[in-house]
């Protein structure tokens, strides 16, 4: 797989960034999908927050047909729970970890970094944060599903990562039971998970993205 690069967006005052927030785009978009999200998640004028939005690399994709575009693993089928290629996810778990360790070695304190993830970028956020072998500030998983919840190797240093899971109840792309389903696992296996559902389809909601807002706030006041 290419890494064909990331959007950055730098604190808008002009001041260091002391936190970083990765966000991982879905299936067949690029990480300018979630540029229009930053301003308007209102974060505290006193934030010096980077926003890392990371470009999948472009394979071909099973369920479309073997039609090519960006994504970050393929999907083979559709059924209940999804079957995808968990070497590839794992592959592109890998990348964004070796982009959290880059933040850390450039002075950014890994407690102070947030990874979230929409749709497929979500299966692939569930996996970076939850095998980091570092404290990390929070997991936020849009619109997902975990889908390595069978063979994944937990770090536990991420055992008390503070995890968000948000999910529309009229999603036709990922039903809304299975985000629900990847936060019951996270809670059976002991970690504090928050679930939200929203009346909204495969997309963000207004309430939802001020909840965002407010749920980084906090972590990273």
């Amino acid at each position: 797989m290419t890494a064909p690069g990331e959007l950055i967006i730098e604190p808008k005052d002009g001041q260091p960034a002391d936190a970083c927030v990765f966000i991982i785009h879905g299936l067949g978009a690029d990480g300018h999908d979630f540029e229009p999200l930053v301003p308007a998640l209102a974060l505290p004028k006193d934030s010096h927050v980077r926003f890392i939005m990371p470009h999948a690399p472009r394979l071909p994709v099973t369920i479309n047909g073997g039609m090519v575009m960006p994504a970050w693993y393929d999907i083979l089928a559709m059924d209940l729970g999804r079957r995808v290629d968990e070497s590839q996810l794992k592959k592109s778990a890998e990348r964004i970890q070796a982009l959290i360790q880059e933040q850390i070695d450039q002075g950014i304190d890994n407690q102070r970094i947030i990874v979230a993830g929409f749709s497929q970028g979500g299966a692939v956020a569930y996996h970076a944060a939850l095998t980091f072998p570092a404290p990390l500030g929070g997991l936020l998983a849009m619109s997902t599903y975990f889908a390595t919840a069978d063979n994944i190797e937990l770090a536990e240093a991420n055992r008390q990562i503070p995890i968000e899971v948000q999910h529309g109840n009229f999603d036709p792309i990922v039903p809304e039971s299975l985000g629900r389903s990847g936060a019951d696992r996270l809670k059976a296996l002991g970690y504090a998970v928050n679930y939200r559902q929203y009346p909204m389809a495969h997309a963000l909601c207004p309430q939802q993205v001020n909840d965002i807002g407010k749920w980084l706030s906090a972590r990273l006041s």
